[in-house]
């Protein structure tokens, strides 16, 4: 059988183990964090391909360097996707429409934050360039609420084994349908619309499933379909999440994450033989994504 080295979280471990074995794909758990690696050793199991690149990119460098495998979703796959501006970008200019977003990369004089706020009509979102699950996501209703909120990201940014010194400024768009759609070898598969329980009340109004939305299978339009697609294939990524926010007159794409969640209940039908068949195929190539 051929071995897939997986080194994400537990319930997508869990469901590809159980759903690639009848494809013929042995998923092998690949810790790569959390623990020690005595280097110049053989401290890896044996595998013939990767699924998704770790979340951790020194720890998993060096997975890499001593598994020298290809990935479903390698290293400058994920690393593209994480970084939300650069991602908008390169959509920007494939003519995708994204939301209004400024980009600020810290240190920044307090003139410049304040004629960046003044491009928007608040609330506006704010969020790190490179996190993910809505972690560290915040709206600034007032100009007084965003330099707070600068304030302290540039405390933080100060610490020098801070990686990313950057954050996002982003249009708030009310009122928004919140769709996770995704896409496998240029192909949508599905998708699912988050919305948070009645309960949670209006103020609530991050849709991150991970902070308490819940997922609805939904078949979504050709459009939007199209658009999902689009957004892979831009940033040739072969397995990727895209989330969309639609309007009644708007579609707009606002995150993909290279790392998604798999919760094929929510695919489409032959999902599993799809992947599985994009993963041998990984297997078969030399070079890496």
């Amino acid at each position: 059988m051929l071995r897939l080295a997986v080194a994400t979280q537990a319930e997508s471990y869990e469901r590809l183990r159980g759903s690639l074995d009848a494809h013929g794909i042995e998923v092998i758990a690949l810790q790569t964090s959390e623990r020690t690696i005595p280097l110049g050793e053989d401290p890896f199991p044996d595998v013939d391909v990767g699924y998704v690149f770790p979340s951790r990119l020194m720890e998993g460098g060096v997975a890499a360097a001593a598994l020298s495998v290809p990935w479903l979703n390698g290293r400058e796959a994920v690393l593209r996707s994480r970084n939300k501006a650069g991602t908008l970008q390169r959509l920007a200019d494939a003519g995708i429409p994204v939301p209004e977003t400024v980009l600020i990369s810290d240190p920044v004089d307090r003139a410049e934050l304040v004629a960046a706020f003044e491009r928007f009509d608040p609330p506006v979102v704010v969020k790190p360039n490179s996190t993910s699950r809505g972690t560290g996501v915040t709206l600034a209703h007032d100009l007084d609420s965003f330099l707070g909120i600068a304030d302290y990201l540039d405390l933080v940014h100060d610490y020098r084994a801070t990686g990313d010194q950057s954050f996002l400024l982003q249009e708030y768009v009310p009122d928004a349908r919140d769709y996770r759609v995704m896409v496998l070898d240029g192909e949508y598969v599905g998708a699912v619309e988050r919305r948070m329980p009645e309960t949670a009340g209006r103020h609530h109004w991050k849709h991150n499933v991970h902070h308490g939305a819940t997922p609805t299978r939904v078949d979504l339009s050709d459009e939007h379909k199209a658009v999902a697609e689009r957004v892979a294939t831009v940033l040739g990524i072969p397995l990727l999440g895209v989330d969309l926010l639609v309007t009644e007159d708007r579609t707009l794409v606002t995150e993909t994450n290279a790392r998604p969640t798999i919760d094929a209940e929510h695919y489409a039908e032959g999902f599993w033989e799809h992947l599985a068949t994009v993963i041998r195929r990984t297997a078969r190539t030399d070079g890496q994504q």
